[in-house]
């Protein structure tokens, strides 16, 4: 049986976190499968030794692959001549900069959940790092790779909305309206500021919202005035945020982010209204795009890779009519590194470094925003300017 040589090889893909009763480690997983241009090859799954030795088993990996921790994972790969070389990191918020910092010195790519870090100084620490390593990081900003996603970010950068006057962009869910029971894991770290760090819905999906109205808007937020609360009695971090936005464009913006929105499941959506038309898109129908022109009838654009552009074409997998979502977002993210790895050339769109520094940058900045009664805060100050305390 031959090769074709056209085939891309697969690359050898590690795991840090992401063990038996993890959500976010199952959809890389999934993800970094379905072009069959990944191979999970070995990991460090969980800290308990009986768990992360079980989700190995599950997952194929040789027991002499798995892992105590991700400094034994560098440690034994690196000396394999068979070794990984991209490392998914899908830890506790905690665990981002320093796994992510070690495996960039030790010569690896990094796949990275975000927020990226739990300070803009770490931010800054790992961006240095990235650009002395010669590796590519990308931060799962999954949203990025949905096509009518970028589809918007391209119309707005081609001048079909005009000048950009607003941004309303909201991620609202219900799933910690009350107090979760203690064995959910999911909840409890993400209540837990040792483990996710000052911002509790902030840092968990309104980072997620801050990313895509910079993504498809094209402009960066210079300045935002925020209050954070707990709408549960006794939590230590947020659970639900609104911001007020001012970019550097001229747009002027609103962000809403909340886990105790009864009713909703997982509604990410985002307007963008120009001077000549507006857009809209809603990520529980994401394979539709709304244009609105001026004075005229709206328009419903649909996800067919025979009209959108070749880039955004190579994202598509099904004809139009066959729903792709959330898997196949996160796949994008996972096919444009090995594409980026092939070709040495990175898409421009991929979300990384920059992303992750933009948004520490906004985590640090509405939190001081929130101790200040709301002040105007702009996201380029340093970190020991602007950040101090708890996040309420």
């Amino acid at each position: 049986m031959t090769t074709n040589s056209n085939t891309p090889r697969k690359l050898r893909l590690a795991m840090v976190g992401g063990g038996q009763g993890a959500f976010i480690g199952g959809v890389h997983r999934m993800a970094a499968r379905l072009d069959d241009r990944f191979e999970l090859v070995a990991g460090a799954f969980s800290s308990q030794t009986e768990r992360n030795l079980a989700s190995a088993g599950e997952l194929g990996v040789s027991e002499q692959r798995c892992y105590a921790d991700y400094a034994a994972l560098l440690a034994g790969e690196a000396a394999r001549e068979d070794g990984a070389e991209v490392i998914a990191i899908v830890t506790p918020n905690h665990l981002h900069y320093p796994a992510a910092l070690a495996s960039l010195e030790a010569g690896f790519h990094v796949v990275c959940e975000k927020p990226m870090t739990l300070s803009v100084e770490e931010a800054e620490q790992l961006a240095q790092a990235a650009e002395q390593s010669a590796r590519h990081f990308v931060l799962m900003h999954n949203y990025a790779g949905y096509p009518l996603v970028q589809h918007a970010r391209e119309l707005i950068a081609e001048g079909a909305l005009g000048q950009l006057r607003h941004v309303q962009v909201e991620y609202i869910q219900e799933w910690l309206s009350e107090p979760p029971e203690a064995d959910n894991r999911q909840a409890v770290w993400r209540l837990d500021p040792a483990q996710a760090g000052a911002a509790g819905c902030l840092g968990d999906i309104g980072v997620h919202a801050f990313q895509l109205a910079q993504f498809i808007s094209g402009q960066r937020v210079s300045e935002v005035s925020a209050e954070l609360v707990a709408a549960v009695p006794g939590r230590a971090l947020d659970d639900n945020v609104q911001a007020l936005l001012r970019f550097d464009g001229g747009a002027r913006g609103m962000l809403w982010a909340s886990q105790t929105a009864a009713g909703y499941e997982n509604a990410l959506s985002i307007r963008v209204i120009g001077e000549k038309a507006s857009l809209q898109w809603a990520q529980e129908q994401p394979n539709e795009l709304w244009f609105k022109p001026l004075n005229g009838p709206s328009q419903r654009l649909t996800r067919r890779n025979d009209w959108l552009s070749e880039g955004i074409g190579q994202g598509i997998r099904l004809p139009g009519g066959h729903p792709e979502g959330y898997i196949e977002a996160f796949a994008n993210l996972y096919q444009a590194l090995a594409d980026g790895h092939r070709s040495g050339e990175y898409p421009v769109w991929l979300p990384g470094i920059d992303d992750g520094v933009d948004g520490m940058r906004f985590i640090a900045a509405a939190i001081a925003s929130s101790q200040a009664a709301s002040a105007w805060t702009p996201l380029h100050l340093s970190e020991t300017e602007h950040i101090a305390g708890d996040a309420l």
